[in-house]
């Protein structure tokens, strides 16, 4: 685990108790003598590849009017660009660089399965994506040049908005708040707080470190979807009691009460909550992008690990487990949308991935147990972990 957080003098527990969706909060200096995990030019670079996500928007003062693309890019887009008012988004840049992989983990207190990815923009004097609202926690780290940030009220869905524009954009902005940003400062913001970026020079660069919040609507039609594969067709709606009515058409409280204890049912079963819910949280973000790892057997596994072979969790895996109770020690280990079960050293070594992105078993490696090496194997085989030199 982290010992130090990147949240300046505040504890992770003052954190956490007086502003994590409560209130904004501006670090200075969050991390010292910052370094960013890529250049503007990488960025650039990343945003040429078809397999990653990124946008380039543009604003026009004159006309007051906002352009989105969405990428891939080539060199000419980028040559061709105005001097001033754009910037560049890629997401998902811990997917891709190790570097910034890191930099997510130093978000650890924060749950692993509430974390989405690490977005990174760049951009020229004048650049941001207008004002506008979040409907997560986002902490604000800001990488390289220097931007300012303006903050507003709280939004939602009924805040007016413009229509006129291919992102969202908060008409009439009055900013309430305003700070300038240099590198290595951080702002933290709670959901729906309307906030406005904008770049003060040519070499802003800014991390954003976004977490997950599913609907409740995402939430239930994703239970319900788990919940119906699992079910024959044959399970069906019965009523032996079913008494005379008086009119036909009546939908009786009784029938209710039958409709709403067979869904209570499937929401009071704890089994079938875990397995969707940590299956659901540990989805990866770019399914399609997923690819096998390399084949190695227990036996082999076994004899690199002795020999200080580390196992290092893929930049883009995501880890997550769920206690079985009182009794045995036993959990579930979900990865990436996959479940596993572990007992006593197993169950051990699938707390030790999901805590840190490096697990080192060179003391341990003669004793690891079958159950352990073989659901490393696994996680090794289907990419989720790598193999790495000490």
């Amino acid at each position: 685990m982290i010992d130090q957080y990147p949240l300046g003098e505040l504890s992770a527990e003052q954190f956490l108790r007086d502003y994590w969706q409560k209130k904004p909060l501006l670090i200075r200096n969050a991390i010292p003598d910052f370094e960013p995990p890529v250049s503007a030019d990488e960025l650039a670079g990343l945003a040429c590849e078809q397999e990653v996500e990124s946008r380039l928007i543009r604003f026009d003062p004159a006309s007051d009017h906002w352009s989105l693309e969405h990428g891939p890019f080539d060199e000419s887009t980028f040559a061709n660009l105005p001097p001033r008012h754009w910037t560049l988004l890629v997401q998902g840049v811990d997917h891709w660089i190790p570097d910034a992989a890191d930099l997510l983990a130093q978000f650890s207190f924060i749950p692993n399965w509430r974390v989405d990815d690490l977005m990174i923009s760049y951009a020229v004097t004048g650049g941001g994506v207008g004002p506008h609202y979040d409907n997560y926690d986002v902490f604000l780290l800001q990488a390289a040049g220097h931007r300012r940030w303006e903050l507003g009220g709280l939004c939602d869905e009924h805040s007016p908005r413009r229509d006129d524009a291919p992102v969202m954009i908060l008409p009439q902005w009055q900013p309430e708040q305003s700070y300038e940003l240099g590198p290595g400062d951080m702002l933290y913001l709670p959901p729906q707080v309307a906030h406005n970026g904008v770049a003060l020079d040519d070499e802003c660069v800014t991390c954003s470190i976004g977490f997950r919040a599913p609907a409740h609507n995402e939430l239930l039609r994703s239970f319900s979807d788990h919940i119906g594969e699992q079910l024959g067709r044959e399970t069906r709606y019965t009523d032996p009691d079913l008494s005379l009515q008086e009119n036909p058409g009546e939908i009786t409280a009784a029938a209710l009460d039958k409709v709403q204890a067979i869904l209570e049912h499937y929401l009071q079963d704890r089994t079938r909550l875990t397995q969707w819910f940590g299956r659901y949280m540990t989805d990866p973000k770019y399914p399609e992008l997923e690819e096998p790892g390399d084949d190695i057997n227990a036996d082999e596994l076994g004899s690199w690990l002795a020999e200080g072979g580390v196992l290092v969790r893929n930049e883009g895996a995501r880890f997550a487990y769920v206690e079985h109770g009182p009794g045995p020690d036993a959990l579930d280990l979900f990865v990436d949308g996959r479940a596993y079960t572990a007992h006593g050293d197993t169950a051990t070594i699938a707390r030790a991935l999901c805590a840190s992105r490096t697990l080192e078993l060179a003391e341990q490696a003669d004793s690891l147990s079958d159950e352990t090496l073989n659901l490393l194997a696994t996680l090794i085989s289907s990419g989720a972990l790598y193999c790495a030199e000490d």
